[in-house]
């Protein structure tokens, strides 16, 4: 697999992870200390970071950092959209457009050179 595929592939399973510790609890831990959601969490972003952190280095072999943070910044909207709107019941708003137009902007700046 070629190593960008392989790194947008590792970033979108890496932010499932992410997006389930930094906001899972509020819905299933809601009557538990924090602390309690904080070692849940971090039980969580374990995974995350098994995926995100070779996901980066093969990455680095073909991308600038500058485009890895980007292209983590897109997948992180794209994974955390359904999840507010189907897993946590948010309401789907039109700021979920705009956020993603401004993206597209920093995606094209990015990756223009």
């Amino acid at each position: 697999m070629q190593p960008t595929l392989l790194t947008v592939f590792l970033l979108i399973l890496s932010n499932v992870f992410m997006t389930f510790a930094w906001y899972g609890h509020l819905k299933h831990l809601g009557d538990r200390s924090w602390y309690v959601a904080a070692l849940v969490s971090w039980g969580i972003a374990l995974f995350e970071y098994l995926l995100q952190v070779p996901a980066n280095r093969i990455g680095y072999t073909v991308l600038s950092v500058s485009q890895l943070k980007i292209m983590q910044e897109v997948i992180t909207l794209l994974v955390f959209m359904p999840f507010a709107v189907f897993y946590m019941g948010q309401p789907l708003k039109l700021d979920y457009l705009w956020a993603g137009l401004c993206l597209v902007g920093a995606v094209y700046f990015i990756f223009r050179s």
